[in-house]
C-alpha cells in the first residue's frame, strides 16, 4: 500500500510518516499535502504563555477532559529548536506519555527551526494532515517566547493565554500585545501567592480593551493544574468560543488567515534558502559594496529552483 493508501486506512505511523516528510520539507511530503488538503476540519485550540507556566500540565488535562467528551484529539507541542541540530529539545510530550496507549491521541512534537522565533510552516501542513485524519481538536502548544504567540492567533480557532501569579508575567503579556489576540484567559497556579490580584489586572485591563469581533468577551479563568481544577470549565470556555466563531461566520475567516500565514511561511523559508545559497552577495553586503536591497533583488530575480 502506498503512503496516502495507509493513510486513508487509519494507519497511525503513517500520519507519523507524513509529518516527517512534511517538516522536513522532502517533495513527498507536499504531493502528499496536496491529495489531502480540504478533508475534515478541526477545533483548533493554541495554548501560550510564559515559560513555567504549566501550559504542558494544562495540556494534558485537556486532552483527558477532552476524551471525556469522546473527542478525538491530536497535540502539536512545538518546542524550541537546537541551533546545532535543529531539533525539538524540549520534549514536552513526556508529560503527556500517560495517554500514549489510548489510539485516539496522537501527540507529537515539532520544532520551530527557521520561524524567526515563531511558529513554523510545518506546523500548519501538520495540523492540514491531522485533520484529514479525522481529529476533532487540534491543541497547539508554543513555546510562547515573542512572535509565537502573534503566529498561534493566526493558526488557532481559539487562543489561550496561560497566566500565573508570578510576579511580571501578566506586565510581559502586556508589553507584548498579547492581550489584544487571546480568546481565553487562564490563571494556572491559582494557588499560590497574588493569584486573585493577576485575576482583576487581567479583568480592569480588558474593560479597557478594544472591542473583539462580534462582540466577543474573553473570560479570565483560574486553574490548577496538577488537581485539575478549572479544567472543565477552561474546555467550556473553549466550546462557547467556538459556538460565538460559528455563529457570527467567523470560522471561515480563520481559515483564511491561518492560509495566509502558510503562505507567507514558505516564501520566508524560500528566502532564508536563497540567502544561504548566495555567500557572494552576502560578502559583498558586508564590504559595504551592495545595499542590502540590492543583494535581496539579485537573490530573488533568479531562478528560485524550488521543486512545487
Amino acid at each position: 500500500m502506498s503512503l496516502y493508501e495507509r493513510f486513508l486506512a487509519q494507519d497511525v505511523r503513517a500520519l507519523a510518516r507524513a509529518i516527517t516528510l512534511v517538516e522536513s520539507g522532502y517533495p513527498e511530503g507536499q504531493a502528499l499535502l496536496r491529495q489531502l488538503r480540504g478533508r475534515g476540519q478541526a477545533k483548533v485550540v493554541g495554548l501560550t504563555g510564559s515559560p513555567g507556566a504549566g501550559k504542558s500540565t494544562l495540556t494534558d488535562r485537556l486532552i483527558e477532559e477532552a476524551r471525556r467528551r469522546g473527542e478525538r484529539v491530536a497535540v502539536l507541542a512545538v518546542d524550541p529548536s537546537s541551533p546545532f541540530t535543529g531539533g525539538a529539545i524540549l520534549g514536552d510530550r513526556i508529560r503527556m506519555m500517560r495517554h500514549h496507549q489510548d489510539k485516539q491521541v496522537y501527540i507529537r512534537s515539532l520544532a520551530s527551526r527557521g520561524a524567526l522565533g515563531g511558529l513554523a510552516g510545518a506546523t500548519v501542513a501538520s495540523l492540514t494532515l491531522l485533520e484529514a485524519f479525522g481529529f476533532e481538536r487540534i491543541f497547539v502548544e508554543t513555546v510562547g517566547v515573542g512572535q509565537s504567540e502573534v503566529d498561534i492567533a493566526r493558526v488557532a480557532d481559539t487562543t489561550v493565554l496561560i497566566l500565573t501569579p508570578a510576579a511580571g508575567d501578566a506586565v510581559q503579556a502586556f508589553k507584548a500585545g498579547v492581550m489584544e489576540i487571546a480568546d481565553v484567559f487562564v490563571v494556572n497556579k491559582f494557588d499560590l501567592p497574588g493569584g486573585e490580584r493577576i485575576v482583576q489586572e487581567l479583568k480592569t485591563t480588558l474593560e479597557l480593551a478594544a472591542p473583539r469581533p462580534a462582540g466577543w468577551k474573553p473570560p479570565v479563568l483560574t486553574a490548577i493544574a496538577p488537581k485539575a481544577e478549572g479544567v472543565p470549565e477552561l474546555f467550556e470556555a473553549l466550546e462557547a468560543h467556538y459556538q460565538h466563531l460559528q455563529a457570527h461566520n467567523l470560522l471561515e475567516a480563520d481559515r483564511l488567515e491561518r492560509a495566509r500565514f502558510e503562505v507567507e511561511s514558505v516564501i520566508q523559508e524560500w528566502g532564508r534558502r536563497r540567502t544561504r545559497e548566495g555567500q557572494a552577495l552576502i560578502a559583498r553586503v558586508a564590504r559595504g559594496e551592495l545595499t542590502p536591497e540590492e543583494a535581496a533583488l539579485q537573490l530573488l530575480s533568479g531562478p528560485l529552483g524550488i521543486q512545487v
